[in-house]
């Protein structure tokens, strides 16, 4: 057995916590995965791996195994991705999780156009808010907008995300208008689940940040169902502008409480922390970075 070319295999089952995951990501059967592994075991006369029915453990032996090796698969990927673009052909496979509605509205209009830059690289994309963890789930990038943890993952910024509270003529002209944040107590807030901020919304005005706990009647975990339910006269929320930009711009829906500026927030590209960044998730990175500084110019 060539123990070499083992060694990704294994970096990608330690990674990944799993023998389906990496079997998943590397396109072949779970079965072939144990057996290679098993293989190496055996070819380097020590146990690796501990498995049990939920989770997998590395050994005293894997772990330092793995504290080289780890560095050896990137060396090796960092050679691929030389060779790559000496020859001008990025090329490789990227997963990729973008959030729900921004990812639908702004990056996926951007697809085509990466693709056609860069046919040698495969897309794998998945749209979801929840937070997600990287190597679990086998993710090379996931689009957040927030606040972020502290974590090992590397933010790159990709723009600013700026928020708004608004609500529809209709609402207003039936509930009147708040005048205050003290204001909002006596109004229905629809509230987004996965809000970064927490169960509070903050605003500054005039050099000085207040906070409120809205207070509503829905809580929805999509923020496109929040917009149709402004739409619908249903309340007011905070909302960022680039999913209603143009509502604002017909007057379907309107600001409310102008004076209050909700903090900006930034738009993140995370990816695992490495010594080398793969130059297939180097060039999507990058094409992301400046195509949405040229349509979001005004979010």
């Amino acid at each position: 057995m060539d123990i070499y070319a083992n060694i990704p295999l294994f970096v990608s089952v330690v990674e990944l916590g799993s023998f389906s995951e990496a079997a998943r990501r590397l396109g072949i059967n779970k079965s072939a995965v144990s057996k290679r592994i098993s293989a190496l075991e055996q070819a380097l006369g020590v146990k690796l791996i501990q498995r049990t029915t939920r989770r997998l453990h590395l050994t005293d032996a894997g772990r330092q195994y793995y504290e080289y090796v780890h560095q050896a698969a990137a060396l090796m990927q960092q050679a691929q991705d030389a060779l790559a673009s000496q020859q001008g052909a990025v090329q490789g496979s990227l997963k990729v999780s973008l959030p729900n509605v921004f990812g639908q509205r702004h990056i996926a209009p951007l697809l085509s156009e990466f693709s056609l830059q860069y046919p040698a690289i495969n897309l794998e994309v998945s749209l979801d808010d929840r937070v997600v963890d990287l190597l679990k789930e086998g993710l090379d990038m996931v689009v957040r907008i927030g606040d972020l943890p502290d974590s090992s993952l590397v933010a790159v910024r990709l723009g600013p995300c700026h928020s708004l509270l608004c609500a529809s003529p209709d609402y207003l002209a039936r509930e009147g208008h708040p005048r205050s944040l003290t204001d909002l107590r006596a109004h229905n807030c629809l509230f987004y689940s996965y809000f970064r901020g927490g169960l509070e919304w903050s605003f500054e005005r005039r050099g000085e940040v207040s906070r409120i706990k809205p207070r509503g009647n829905i809580k929805v975990n999509n923020s496109e169902v929040i917009r149709r339910l402004l739409l619908d006269g249903m309340g007011i929320a905070l909302m960022p502008r680039y999913l209603v930009e143009e509502e604002l711009a017909s007057g379907t829906l309107v600001p409310v409480l102008r004076d209050y500026q909700a903090p900006t927030h930034g738009i993140y590209a995370l990816t695992p922390e490495r010594q080398h960044m793969p130059a297939r998730l180097r060039v999507f990175i990058d094409f992301l970075k400046q195509a949405l500084a040229e349509r979001g110019a005004n979010w």
